[in-house]
């Protein structure tokens, strides 16, 4: 069963869900068209992570229409839904779910060989999945041999085994020091702009608005990555949206978002008390000679 080319990756339509009489999303609707990245950003407890369970099949919305791939959740059985997240679609949480008794290649296979595929299209994939993450040679270790980067972009490697078309991202940086975070956004960049993955990203960290939105990645002649800020950015391929209390109170470019004036939105800022304007960018943040724990100049 498949979906129309035409469709969006996900569209909410008119989608309210409450816990316990407590409104969770308010009459929310969106459409994420194929290659796009929608940022979702707001206070805590303002339905960021609801709204991703929502577009995962893990909850039914009160009401409203949740479509994934042109297809409504709400018509998709159980063995669908299992389907589209073994194979349309790849997840990043916060939190640390590899299997500990298990290898690099191992935890990054883990997905494949549960839907059955062939050895070798399995062994294939997951050395491609960790060459893009930057975990070839790794393959035979376990997760407490792992940096804390390390451990996450093979989180990452595992969701996006077999490039599903939609990624959902859950404060994927959340914890990470500087040089690894940018790894991560630098990853989050690349499967948008070079394998065309619809994403929607959740964050509270709003410095990274403007590098997910202005940078972008391509492939030099030599075959190697290229991760630079654009002279004309790629907006149209990133979208900011705010949640505050369960509804939308903003939708527009991370520079839109930068001027705004929204009450929500400024609280966000006045939040984040770093100083953020001497932040490094590493044009190598794979450099084998960094250390997460080492001092920036």
């Amino acid at each position: 069963m498949s979906g129309s080319i035409d469709s969006p990756a996900i569209e909410f339509r008119n989608v309210s869900l409450s816990f316990d009489e407590t409104p969770a999303l308010v009459d929310i609707s969106f459409k994420l068209a194929r290659g796009e990245m929608i940022i979702l950003t707001g206070p805590s407890g303002s339905g960021k992570s609801v709204l991703l369970h929502l577009a995962m099949g893990l909850l039914k919305p009160d009401t409203g229409q949740i479509f994934l791939d042109g297809r409504e959740i709400e018509m998709l059985d159980e063995s669908d839904l299992l389907a589209i997240r073994g194979g349309l679609m790849g997840m990043v949480f916060q939190e640390d779910s590899l299997f500990t008794g298990m290898t690099v290649f191992d935890n990054a296979a883990y997905r494949p060989q549960e839907h059955g595929w062939a050895e070798a299209d399995i062994e294939k994939a997951v050395r491609e999945v960790l060459q893009f993450v930057g975990l070839e040679g790794e393959e035979g270790k376990f997760p407490e041999e792992l940096s804390g980067g390390m451990k996450r972009r093979l989180e990452i490697a595992r969701a996006m085994i077999g490039w599903p078309q939609i990624m959902l991202y859950d404060e994927p940086t959340m914890g990470l020091d500087p040089i690894v975070a940018i790894q991560v956004l630098d990853l989050v960049i690349r499967a948008r702009d070079l394998n065309n993955v619809s994403s929607l990203y959740v964050t509270k960290k709003v410095y990274e608005l403007p590098y997910l939105a202005n940078f972008s990645a391509s492939r030099l002649a030599n075959g190697e990555v290229s991760i630079k800020e654009s002279a004309a950015p790629p907006e149209q391929r990133t979208r900011v949206i705010v949640l505050e209390k369960g509804r939308f109170v903003f939708e527009g470019s991370a520079a839109e978002f930068q001027k705004s004036e929204v009450p929500a939105i400024k609280e966000l800022v006045v939040l984040d008390h770093h100083d953020h304007t001497q932040d490094p960018y590493f044009s190598d943040p794979w450099d084998k000679r960094r250390h997460p724990t080492e001092e920036i100049p």
